[in-house]
């Protein structure tokens, strides 16, 4: 079954400036395709990108004409890589954050299970923000409860495996999805279809200004996103808590 599968790094951009750059080439040490979706960048990032994909065929850059989001670019990105073949994709962020050396690893956990969804679950260090860190832990408590603690380590983390032709479908079938809403939204409705979540402890670096960080995390207009998001997954919750019931005594029945 592994020899079937085919592994793509996908990469969403928007205005992340030269950190950019350095998290593509990281990407490509470790991964021999990685495909970049410019979110209408102004920054001159893909200029940049451009230039660097003239001298590297590993290396593939979509550009949207506007800025429509994280999941839009992501959308955008499974899609032209369904339709390549590619039956899985590795999100990552662009900024840096996510560590590149670990792709070799989380592809081999996919291929031993190539069904599952494989998540990555953030080690903070001193450099993650509080209010962001609290944030996430209640986005997470509403997660658990909409799946019945089906085993989402952190419903928020980009760096993530997903069976490629399964995301697509649940993004084509639900005009969410589409910006800030798309981590914890789509691992949501894919463990409702009955995939698996695998976690995997994954460190993450907060960058400074000074740095070169670049964070487009808008306080309050993303946490009303959220919880938009929330409420309406907790009525889809609801109507399918028979299902999600039955499904956890059929599974805790075959563990025991």
């Amino acid at each position: 079954m592994t020899s079937t599968l085919s592994y793509l790094v996908l990469i969403p951009s928007y205005n992340t400036g030269a950190k950019l750059l350095g998290t593509v080439r990281d990407a490509r040490r470790h991964h021999d395709q990685v495909w970049v979706v410019v979110d209408g960048s102004t920054d001159g990032s893909a200029q940049a990108l451009r230039q660097l994909a003239q001298t590297d065929k590993g290396l593939r850059i979509f550009e949207l004409t506007r800025n429509q989001g994280k999941g839009a670019a992501i959308h955008h990105g499974l899609r032209e890589a369904v339709a390549a073949g590619y039956t899985h994709v590795l999100t990552m962020d662009a900024d840096g954050q996510h560590p590149a050396p670990m792709i070799p690893e989380y592809i081999a956990l996919s291929r031993a299970n190539g069904d599952a969804l494989v998540l990555g679950k953030p080690v903070f260090d001193e450099s993650a923000p509080r209010e962001r860190v609290i944030g996430r832990k209640l986005c997470n408590w509403w997660v658990n409860l909409e799946t019945l603690h089906a085993g989402i380590g952190d419903s928020l983390f980009g760096m993530r495996i997903y069976p490629a032709a399964a995301l697509l479908n649940i993004m084509d079938s639900h005009a969410s999805m589409r910006r800030f809403d798309f981590d914890a939204e789509s691992a949501i409705r894919l463990v409702w279809q009955g995939m698996r979540p695998l976690n995997l402890d994954t460190p993450v670096r907060y960058f400074t200004a000074a740095e070169g960080g670049v964070s487009h995390f808008h306080y309050f207009r993303d946490n009303v996103l959220l919880v938009a998001m929330h409420l309406r997954l907790l009525a889809g919750f609801l109507l399918r808590l028979p299902m999600l019931v039955a499904r956890r005594l059929r599974l805790s029945a075959v563990g025991n």
